[in-house]
């Protein structure tokens, strides 16, 4: 299981190359990667954040690997956040992780993975949270848990559940999984699209305060006009560190 899961975590090494999928190569840092994730985790997680008939360029101005912020219009590296270097040593230790539960909380936390997009087409979409959505569907799917089951679950910040929480913040987390275990949650949907508002918008509660917080007002308005779940999930991370303390 843990080279499987792995495979999820290392499949998109390219995308931090700026590689085509065709033109990958097949080892990085001394491990495979680039390798195809089973059980159509992979597409089923593009098709929550893209569309998926022939892609075109969406913002004219923008046709690179480096993620635009939703909420600043800009990327990590134009803001000197980040150096070759910096990134290049990131990303190995990154992809090095031996230990699939491992890799899977250092994603969590990866600073270098929210700076790419999932695709240079739709570069408000971040390759972290795809990854995260891989892997969350991948295991359950090895689960033997059908998509149609499938819930976006609120969990108390620090809740990780290996492999299938896909955001752990400061006030709360969020898991795919078919276990609820009473905490507020919303069905995914029949079949693998780009339903984040949709299913924000039917969370039997809301983890945020939008009734008296304008903070929290902005963020939870905006959520629920996001469709995108990379986009959503990196809007989220990006706001908290945003936000005034």
């Amino acid at each position: 299981m843990n080279d499987v899961m792995l495979t999820a975590f290392r499949h998109d090494a390219h995308k931090f190359t700026g590689e085509s999928h065709d033109n990958a190569r097949q080892e990085f840092a001394g491990v495979p990667v680039n390798q195809t994730v089973p059980q159509s985790a992979d597409g089923d997680a593009a098709a929550l954040s893209r569309p998926q008939q022939k892609p075109e360029q969406t913002v004219q101005t923008h046709d690179n690997h480096y993620r635009l912020s939703l909420l600043t219009g800009e990327t990590a590296y134009n803001r000197g956040e980040f150096s070759r270097a910096t990134t290049e040593s990131e990303v190995s230790d990154l992809l090095r992780i031996g230990d699939a539960e491992t890799a899977h909380e250092r994603w969590l936390k990866s600073d270098v993975a929210a700076a790419v997009n999932e695709s240079v087409y739709h570069p408000y979409t971040s390759l972290k949270f795809h990854t995260l959505l891989v892997a969350a569907l991948l295991d359950n799917y090895r689960a033997d848990h059908e998509f149609g089951d499938l819930r976006l679950i609120v969990d108390k910040a620090g809740s990780v559940v290996p492999f299938r929480t896909v955001f752990d913040g400061d006030r709360f987390a969020l898991r795919i999984d078919v276990n609820t275990d009473g905490n507020p949650s919303a069905r995914l949907g029949s079949h693998p699209w780009r339903s984040w508002s949709s299913t924000w918008n039917r969370l039997t509660a809301h983890p945020l305060d939008a009734d008296s917080d304008k903070y929290d007002m902005t963020l939870d308005a905006n959520l629920r006009r996001i469709q995108s779940w990379s986009t959503a999930l990196q809007y989220i991370e990006d706001f908290a560190d945003w936000r005034p303390d």
